[in-house]
């Protein structure tokens, strides 16, 4: 079974916005780049910005990633 990215980036709200999760835990709701950086920066994850696009560190659910608002 493939392993889970420990990083999740969930669907986006409809009223703007994307919950993230780390190892399972929620850790806010970000709303563009900056605020997911931030997220996994307080974390303890260096270089987060480059981490955005790791699929083996996070995973983009329902919808695109870097897309922040709904459909």
């Amino acid at each position: 079974m493939a392993q889970q990215a420990p990083v999740v980036v969930h669907r986006p709200a409809a009223d703007g916005g994307r919950r993230v999760t780390v190892r399972g835990r929620i850790v806010g709701l970000a709303h563009n780049d900056a605020d997911l950086v931030e997220f996994l920066r307080r974390t303890g994850l260096e270089d987060a910005d480059s981490a955005l696009d790791d699929p083996t560190l996070v995973e983009w659910r329902g919808g695109r990633a870097h897309q922040w608002e709904a459909a």
